[in-house]
Parts: C-alpha cells; sequence; structure tokens
C-alpha cells in the first residue's frame, strides 16, 4: 500500500484534493506543499485537526518550497504526486491563456519532482491540462504511463450530472463518456450515455443532447463566471482524488483521462484524453472503446489540435 501521497499548490483545488486523500485513510501520510510562506503548514494543522473528528488516521504534512527547490525534500519518497501548481482562470480567459505562465511554474515542478520522487506516477491537473501533461512528462523525463492528466473524470462527471439534472434521474443510472482534449476538442461519446441502461439517443432529442455537450465543454468556464474569482474546485479535486485512489490501490479500474496514445485508434505519439487501465504503475494500458465513425473522426481531431500546442510547450 503506497504509504505517500503530494499535492503541489494549496489553493482551492489543491488543499481540498488534500483533504479528500487524508479522508480516504489508506495513506499514511499525505505532503501538502506551497509556495505561500506558512499556507501549507497552516491547512496541514487544520486537517490533521480533523481527524479525531473524521476518524482518519493519515497525518497531513504542510511545507512551504522555495522557486530555488528549497523544501522540495518533504515530498521524497512519495508514490503518487499530482501537480495543481499554476495560475486558476479569470472571466473570460481560455484554458490556453495560462500556457506560458504556467508552464513555467509547472516545469519547475517537474524538475523537483522528477528529483526527489523519482519513482512516483504524477497526476498533473494545471491549465491548459494536455499541454501540461506532456510538459510535466518531458520534464520529468518519467515514462508516459506514469505521467496522466485529470479531465476525462472531470468532464465526464459534469455530463453526468447535466444529463441526470435535466431528465430527473438519480446520478447512479447515468452513464457517460467524454474524450479527446480538456477543452474546444471534447468528444462526447453519445453511443456509450445510457440512462437506466437505455441509450441517452431514445430519451433525449440530439439538440437537446447537443445542448448539454456545450454546456460540459464550457463547465469550467461556467463556474468561473459565477464565481468572478478562482476557478472550480470540488467536482475537479473529486475526480484527482479518485485517480490517485486507483493509483494507490492498483485497482485496475478503467477511466477516462489524459494518457499517452501510440497506435491506439490508429493515433500516433500524444497525450490526449482516452479511457485507460488505472493501477500502480500509472496507466497499465489504453483501452479502445468502440466508436461511431464521427466519434472516431472528433477523437482524431482532437489529436492533432493537441498534437500542435504540445510541439509548442518543450520551449516553454
Amino acid at each position: 500500500m503506497p504509504g505517500k501521497v503530494t499535492v503541489v499548490g494549496a489553493g482551492f483545488y489543491g488543499s481540498t484534493t488534500a483533504m479528500r486523500l487524508a479522508e480516504y485513510d489508506i495513506f499514511d501520510e499525505v505532503v501538502l506543499t506551497d509556495i505561500v510562506e506558512g499556507k501549507a503548514e497552516g491547512l496541514a494543522l487544520d486537517m490533521n485537526q480533523s481527524r479525531p473528528v473524521e476518524g482518519f488516521e493519515t497525518k497531513v504534512v504542510g511545507q512551504t518550497t522555495g522557486l530555488d527547490g528549497s523544501g522540495y525534500e518533504a515530498i521524497a519518497g512519495s508514490d503518487i504526486v499530482v501537480i495543481t501548481a499554476g495560475l486558476p482562470r479569470k472571466p473570460g480567459m481560455s484554458r490556453m491563456d495560462l500556457i506560458e505562465t504556467n508552464a513555467k511554474i509547472v516545469r519547475q515542478v517537474a524538475e523537483n519532482v522528477a528529483k526527489h520522487a523519482p519513482n512516483a506516477v504524477v497526476i498533473v491537473v494545471s491549465n491548459p491540462l494536455d499541454e501540461m501533461t506532456a510538459l510535466t512528462q518531458i520534464a520529468t523525463g518519467f515514462p508516459h504511463n506514469r505521467v496522466i492528466g485529470q479531465a476525462g473524470m472531470l468532464d465526464t462527471a459534469r455530463f453526468s450530472h447535466f444529463v441526470a439534472e435535466r431528465l430527473g434521474k438519480p446520478i447512479a443510472s447515468v452513464q457517460t463518456l467524454t474524450l479527446g482534449s480538456h477543452g474546444d476538442t471534447m468528444v462526447p461519446v453519445p453511443s456509450r450515455c445510457t440512462v437506466d441502461g437505455q441509450p441517452l439517443a431514445d430519451l433525449m432529442p440530439s439538440a437537446e443532447i447537443e445542448e448539454l455537450v456545450v454546456r460540459t465543454r464550457n463547465g469550467g468556464a461556467e463556474v468561473v463566471a459565477l464565481l468572478k474569482t478562482g476557478s472550480a474546485y470540488y467536482a475537479p479535486s473529486a475526480a484527482a482524488a479518485r485517480m490517485a485512489k486507483a493509483v494507490a490501490e492498483d485497482s485496475g479500474d478503467v477511466m477516462p483521462v489524459c494518457a499517452w496514445v501510440d497506435g491506439e485508434y490508429g493515433i500516433e505519439g500524444v497525450y490526449l484524453g482516452v479511457e485507460a487501465e488505472i493501477g500502480r504503475e500509472g496507466v497499465r494500458k489504453v483501452v479502445e472503446t468502440d466508436l461511431t465513425e464521427s466519434e472516431l473522426e472528433g477523437l482524431k481531431e482532437a489529436a492533432e489540435a493537441v498534437r500542435a500546442k504540445q510541439a509548442d510547450v518543450q520551449d516553454l
């Protein structure tokens, strides 16, 4: 059982992820780091004081880190590292608007992870997600299977929520799937969307499905616009924590994640939102699902759009 998991970045996303991981009570230690002096330590102290109430034994350790790499020794030996560091979006910003700023931050974090936790599985959640996942793999030099991005879990959850809400159905009766990129080339897979086992297409006109697809694609922006400051973190942190749990438990759960695709679906060498079997080594294998012609076309388009951007990050 993995003893140690690190969350880099103690903003709302990072701290909520750390809390969820601690409450699972499957780790010895959750390390939370941040560059703001004392922030991670204060949050860790607060979380630890919830242990008697919630009844979990996992200890939370807070650590301030410096741009010079100081403090990162606290993450030594981590089995899993979740990277949430970077700026969130402001209203009107796209995920891509963050690329240069966040690339510098993520590269610096990734290099320190490689130095202090060389055997970790890294889960990236910083935006723009597909590009930052590619950059993390380049900067760590880790094998592709040990660097994965969190996007499909969140997008799929948003889609499921919207479908359940529209049809007045319990969440548990809805199954959906989104692949592709975390952004404009997100590919919902209507052929895999069911409610109580019935195809979604039988229950909802296609125009209405398309409306929910668009809302899913803009799911983050909708939250950002309402909040005015900051971005979503409850649903995203739930998704990241579940991925970390699947790694920790070597579960083999099949989840939609941003994974390295090399040959599957006829797509070569790119990080892309696909279903993958998740275990102790990160991605055990990409799981190819039966797609309709238009869904496959959408996935290939997403791959090309993301490939162009991922080529750019090598120099950032």
